[in-house]
């Protein structure tokens, strides 16, 4: 079992080569910690490279009608987030359980030439854009989303403190934005669209689409079901 390793992240030292490990039900924001169930031989080898290297992975969707050629090379959505593997447990069936804590915004540039069992691509980080034109949205937006919140939110008064609490910090609005869009209930093409839009004002804007939409909406986001999340097996 390992234990937590340094999590920063630095520009310099990413080569813009990642290991892919694509799911077709399971979009990873950075700033949020996912469990994950290793099982198949190519990602059992993709964990084990990365272990042994900078323990990076690029979260990856698989786009519609991946069913087809699953054990290929299916199609894959633009927007991904580059994760680091925090911590690890290797089962006496080789499987491994792992927590894997998102980084950044990532969007694929181009899949690499087969080398390996698993697949690589070369990707571009895309940081958060604060628009300083934009800047006044602050305070609105977070009144806002505050209010959404409490409608869809469970009426537990506890559960109410600590949503207070966690909006009355000085957090900046895409780690907000990008840890309910994890957290909330909603498609998962909805979420890819979350995550491939860097601009934090136009996010919060699509995230409150999906909180102010009417009860029974198509789409409308609820609280997830289970947190902390189960597991998400490969």
């Amino acid at each position: 079992m390992s234990s937590f390793e340094d999590l920063s992240f630095s520009f310099q030292d990413f080569s813009g080569k990642v290991r892919l490990f694509p799911l077709p039900n399971l979009v990873l924001f950075p700033h949020v910690i996912q469990p994950l169930r290793v099982f198949e031989p190519r990602y059992r080898r993709l964990l084990e490279d990365a272990l042994a290297g900078d323990r990076l992975m690029a979260m990856a969707v698989l786009a519609p009608g991946w069913e087809k050629d699953y054990e290929g090379r299916p199609p894959l959505c633009p927007a991904a987030c580059l994760a680091r593997v925090t911590t690890h447990h290797r089962l006496d069936d080789g499987t491994y359980n792992l927590l894997v804590l998102g980084l950044r915004r990532v969007r694929l540039v181009r899949e690499l030439e087969p080398s390996r069992p698993y697949r690589e691509a070369e990707v571009e980080l895309c940081e958060d854009i604060y628009p300083s034109e934009e800047a006044g949205c602050r305070a609105p937006l977070m009144m806002r989303l505050r209010k959404a919140l409490l409608r869809v939110l469970p009426t537990l008064p506890e559960a109410h403190e600590q949503m207070d609490q966690l909006l009355a910090t000085d957090l900046e609005i895409g780690v907000l934005t990008d840890v309910l869009s994890y957290l909330l209930d909603v498609e998962i093409a909805a979420k890819q669209v979350l995550l491939g839009e860097a601009n934090v004002y136009r996010r919060a804007e699509l995230l409150l689409a999906h909180l102010e939409a009417p009860p029974g909406a198509a789409g409308r986001m609820c609280p997830a079901a289970v947190f902390p999340p189960r597991f998400s097996a490969n």
